[in-house]
């Protein structure tokens, strides 16, 4: 397994394929493993694919310590600097998404281009998850059925034509209990999300940019790729009809059609 050390940490990272660098920045509970063979195997024969682990998340070093996006972010182009990658195409997903904003905002110069799938901007016109649903996860989680838990969560965060489908389950299911991410660090990563809010900052953004949701994420809301699509300059949005919050698990050819796309075929802008 491959470390590097970013400010005294260890971040777990792997890397597929051959090509321009294109890294992946997973979203609350993920790890390298919910990218899915199928999403990275489209994309590793044009790229050389970067996914990595969250500070103590999967193989990376355990974190008890609050954290921020901006910290998150940080630990982006900490991995880069290690790497010794000066620019990458970069797609972050949830809350990957966010912490590819502020890499975008921060550190402009890191990100040939950007693509925000399935995210959230901050500020008065975002929506979080709907109460109802998180109620629903919370429940489930607090019943301390491991299984059950899984299961709302999965249904959560697919459309229901995806879960009405059960030999969809049993690679999620295999996915998520290979490297579970502990409830203690759920909670700091939720506490940062909260308090993300770019919105008055994306006008900034010089990448080129696209924004990918579907229509039927239940955990961030379509209006956010909406959202952000209006206040990045020159954004493209491309929804996903009746796909839910994990569009590239859903549909990982499209999604890695779209990634591609769009990072082979944009100008990448180049910061004054």
């Amino acid at each position: 397994m491959a470390h590097v050390d970013v400010d005294g940490r260890e971040l777990f990272y792997r890397r597929d394929g051959t090509g321009e660098p294109l890294l992946l920045v997973q979203g609350m509970s993920g790890t390298h493993l919910a990218w899915g063979d199928a999403f990275v195997g489209e994309l590793d024969r044009d790229f050389d694919v970067i996914t990595y682990d969250h500070r103590g998340v999967g193989h990376s070093a355990r974190v008890t310590a609050p954290f921020s996006i901006a910290d998150l972010a940080e630990d982006a182009a900490g991995l880069l600097d290690a790497l010794e990658i000066e620019d990458a195409h970069v797609l972050g997903i949830s809350m990957g998404g966010m912490v590819a904003q502020e890499l975008a905002v921060r550190h402009p110069a890191r990100v040939r281009t950007l693509a925000l799938g399935c995210t959230y901007p901050g500020g008065a016109e975002a929506r979080l998850t709907d109460p109802a649903v998180m109620h629903r996860l919370a429940e489930a989680i607090a019943s301390g059925d491991h299984e059950r838990a899984l299961r709302i969560g999965y249904e959560a965060n697919v459309s229901a034509a995806f879960a009405g489908d059960s030999a969809n389950y049993e690679p999620f299911h295999e996915m998520a209990t290979q490297l579970p991410v502990g409830l203690e660090v759920l909670m700091l990563q939720l506490q940062a999300i909260q308090a993300h809010d770019a919105a008055g900052r994306l006008a900034g953004i010089e990448a080129p940019t696209l924004v990918v949701h579907g229509t039927e994420d239940q955990m961030l809301p379509v209006v956010n790729g909406e959202l952000i699509a209006r206040l990045i300059p020159g954004a493209r949005l491309e929804l996903l009809p009746r796909i839910g919050h994990m569009f590239w698990w859903e549909q990982p050819q499209r999604s890695a059609a779209l990634v591609r796309e769009h990072a082979l075929g944009a100008v990448p802008a180049r910061p004054n």
